[in-house]
């Protein structure tokens, strides 16, 4: 229920099912199940509840899930379970900017699922190395990374997270300077948000439709201002701290250039002021 309520758009209510969860869980009582199911449970809170965090606004605490959930992967000593904690807990290591635990946890992902012949975890290990190149300024090798590992995810039938997947291709193509792809990769991701009602990261997906339209060969200021705000609407309904600041920081660029300089610190600055721990990448 918490994984779905994040997804779903519902963060705050999908942290409180997290915690109940967490709570609940007894490692004797519980740790066998992972047989069973794929992989433990705790290690699947965490890997989740740290997203949430990050979302939120609580880098480092983010950051003391993932270690957690590593931490008791290793301790459980079953190779699914390793894979998937070290698999989904790469999004907010890269969101906290610890891109060299990333690089080293992707190598290992795929180590492992080559050894085990899973399929579904080394494309999914691909495209995290992709989604680091694409934010370490690698566009190139970020748009071969992300499609071949979504050609070969997609082999699986598995079509989980596409969205925020086609978010970072996207920028990455916009960074070449391939505005087409660029829109029909965003233009891709903002119908699947109204077609799979996935909604963790829709404010995320409009300041990215925003940033686009800035760096085309024909700017659209007023679209981007337009998207920019859309995503404000939605990160400050959803309280998601961290796309509220991606936002904010995307609007006062652009009202800066346009010389509304404290239009832009009054939007800024209380958001930013708000935070108290940790670091956020803001691209």
């Amino acid at each position: 229920m918490g994984n779905s309520l994040l997804l779903t758009g519902d963060i705050m209510e999908g942290r409180v099912h997290l915690d109940r969860a967490l709570a609940l869980y007894s490692p004797d009582q519980h740790r066998p199940l992972a047989m069973r199911f794929g992989q433990d449970a705790e290690v699947s809170i965490l890997a989740y509840r740290a997203v949430v965090l990050w979302v939120l606004g609580y880098p480092e605490a983010a950051l003391r899930d993932t270690n957690r959930a590593v931490k008791s992967a290793r301790a459980i000593g079953q190779a699914a379970t390793l894979m998937y904690a070290l698999l989904n807990t790469l999004r907010t290591l890269i969101y906290c900017k610890d891109d060299a635990t990333v690089t080293v946890q992707v190598d290992e992902v795929i180590a492992l699922a080559d050894e085990k012949g899973a399929l579904m975890w080394k494309a999914s290990a691909m495209m995290f190395r992709g989604l680091l190149f694409a934010v370490t300024g690698k566009a190139r090798d970020a748009v071969q990374m992300i499609t071949s590992g979504f050609t070969a995810r997609q082999a699986t039938r598995s079509t989980d997270r596409e969205l925020e997947l086609l978010s970072y291709l996207a920028r990455a193509y916009t960074e070449l300077g391939q505005f087409d792809d660029a829109c029909c990769c965003i233009d891709e991701a903002m119908k699947a948000v109204q077609t799979t009602k996935e909604r963790w990261c829709e404010a995320e997906v409009n300041r990215t439709v925003g940033e686009i339209a800035l760096k085309s060969p024909q700017p659209d200021e007023a679209k981007a201002e337009t998207h920019f705000e859309r995503a404000l609407m939605i990160a400050r309904a959803q309280q998601a701290r961290s796309w509220e600041l991606r936002a904010a920081m995307s609007m006062a660029r652009l009202w800066g250039d346009q010389g509304k300089r404290q239009q832009a610190h009054d939007l800024l600055a209380p958001v930013y002021g708000w935070f108290t721990e940790g670091l956020i990448r803001l691209t």
